[in-house]
């Protein structure tokens, strides 16, 4: 008796500690601030376990005649004229003009023709997110993030905000499709927001604007074009138009792809809202993080957040995880002359080069006004996609070794300044899962190879069990010694892949 009654206590004891911890770790709050933020931030494990998402930018712009000149996906205050916003850099204010002139000559002058006609002409009579959807998850994407609004300040979902794609142009809930596919085809699913530059955007394009007609909202008038981030007014109408968003959309992803309103001129509303939609994943997940929240901000804390490194790469392995975001359409939107610069090899190595250091890869896709993507972007996401299924051990559910690699080519920390160099067989990459190491070569050898990191009495501390090169059954000779891993292998027989991926198994 005695012993059953100490039983049933201990049972009761430890039964109110777990309901004690549950019910602590679900009462868990973030405070408003970056200091809370960075302590309690954490990226969830379907995230570093991705690896590969892909990004749409797609709206109004991708309507507008796709033989245009060079926009810079900025039509919408290009189209208007230069006046001072490029004052400072005069290629891009000679680009201004000339798209200024270009709209003028093909659809007559910004007072006449603004930009919210073009609305109309973006209908996307084509646009299927099922099949979208399935083609990137196919090719590699684990998870996508269609832009919700850009700078243009057109809501792509259905918004409180009057000038969106439900009441106006494709008259559809653009993201609530993107989201159903994305649930169907069990793929995590994000949102970008560019919104916050708005009132900036649209600067010259306010001499055209009367007072009491629906574009005055759709212009933002009612905001400085150069002190909007100091006005109460514009900062809550960015949060109630961000929640919003979340509240509607509940994404596992929210990227906030420009400023925010700050502590000091902005009363904190940005880390407000940064921490309210932790605070209320934390919530609905027993206090346990699932969702991402990414923006550009170097100079804050990276521990806080994912730090979004638009077209730019870093040098050296990060502590926290980040995005290397690329755009295969060399424009963000669509134009039928604009295509990225990047080789299909160079788009491997760069995203093997952004695994080896705890990146996360972000490839956009820019879809044509119909909804439809086009040819050049599918072929060459379809070969990335070859690549990675071929490979896919070494990159799905790894982390980052001791040392990123070793190489000739060196990658420069640096914001827009992603590589576009070829990478050689002396560049190699590491990535590991399980207790074993993968080694990625980023171009195909052409002689024996001799990875140097792996010498004996090195790095790797655990004995080679075998080596297996991912898409070849062959058997691989090796030799470990002070020089080095050197490895043989009839080179007649290497995949026919940009770059190849060695397993080694460890004891």
């Amino acid at each position: 008796m005695f012993i059953k009654k100490r039983a049933t206590l201990l049972f009761f004891l430890l039964s109110t500690c777990f309901v004690f911890s549950q019910t602590k770790q679900a009462k868990k709050t973030i405070d408003a601030n970056w200091e809370a933020m960075a302590e309690n931030y954490k990226a969830p494990k379907w995230f570093q376990d991705g690896k590969i998402g892909v990004w749409m930018h797609w709206g109004i712009p991708s309507s507008i005649d796709e033989n245009r000149v060079e926009d810079g996906s900025h039509y919408g205050r290009r189209m208007y004229g230069d006046e001072d916003y490029d004052a400072r850099n005069e290629p891009d204010r000679l680009r201004t003009v000339k798209l200024t002139q270009w709209h003028t000559e093909h659809y007559g002058p910004p007072s006449e023709f603004g930009y919210e006609k073009f609305i109309a002409d973006f209908k996307a009579e084509n646009f299927d997110a099922n099949a979208i959807v399935k083609f990137v998850k196919e090719n590699g994407a684990r998870f996508i993030m269609p832009v919700a609004t850009h700078h243009d300040n057109f809501d792509m979902y259905d918004s409180f905000f009057p000038w969106n794609s439900v009441k106006m142009g494709p008259k559809k809930d653009i993201l609530r499709e993107w989201k159903d596919a994305a649930f169907k085809h069990d793929l995590k699913f994000g949102v970008s927001t560019h919104l916050y530059w708005s009132p900036r955007f649209f600067r010259t394009a306010r001499k055209f604007q009367k007072k009491g007609t629906p574009e005055w909202e759709f212009f933002n008038m009612d905001y400085d074009t150069k002190e909007f981030a100091s006005q109460d007014s514009w900062n809550e109408h960015w949060y109630k138009r961000s929640w919003d968003l979340i509240e509607k959309y509940d994404p596992d992803m929210f990227n906030n792809d420009s400023p925010y309103p700050s502590i000091k001129t902005g009363k904190g509303l940005g880390v407000k809202l940064f921490s309210e939609y932790l605070n209320k994943d934390l919530k609905e997940n027993n206090g346990k993080q699932t969702t991402v929240l990414s923006f550009k901000n170097a100079k804050e804390n990276k521990a806080a957040f994912t730090y979004n490194l638009e077209r730019g790469m870093f040098g050296e392995q990060q502590e926290h995880p980040w995005i290397w975001a690329t755009d295969l359409s060399g424009s963000w939107f669509y134009r039928k002359d604009a295509f990225t610069k990047m080789s299909l090899d160079v788009l491997i190595g760069n995203a093997i080069d952004a695994i080896s250091k705890n990146g996360i890869v972000m490839i956009n896709l820019a879809l044509k006004g119909d909804g439809t993507i086009p040819e050049n972007q599918i072929k060459m996401l379809s070969d990335f996609g070859a690549f990675v299924k071929m490979n896919q051990d070494g990159i799905y559910n790894t982390r980052p070794w001791k040392t990123f690699g070793e190489g000739p080519l060196e990658i420069v920390t640096k914001r827009a300044g992603e590589n576009l160099k070829p990478f050689s067989e002396k560049d190699i990459r590491f990535t590991t899962k399980d207790g074993n190491l993968y080694a990625f070569l980023l171009a195909p050898p052409t002689e024996d190879i001799l990875i140097k990191v792996l010498k004996q009495d090195g790095l790797l501390q655990k004995k080679i069990k075998e080596i297996q090169l991912l898409g070849s059954d062959e058997i691989i000779s090796w030799n470990r010694n002070k020089e080095g891993l050197a490895i043989t292998y009839d080179f007649k027989n290497i995949p026919n892949q940009s770059a190849i991926c060695f397993k080694i198994i460890t004891e």
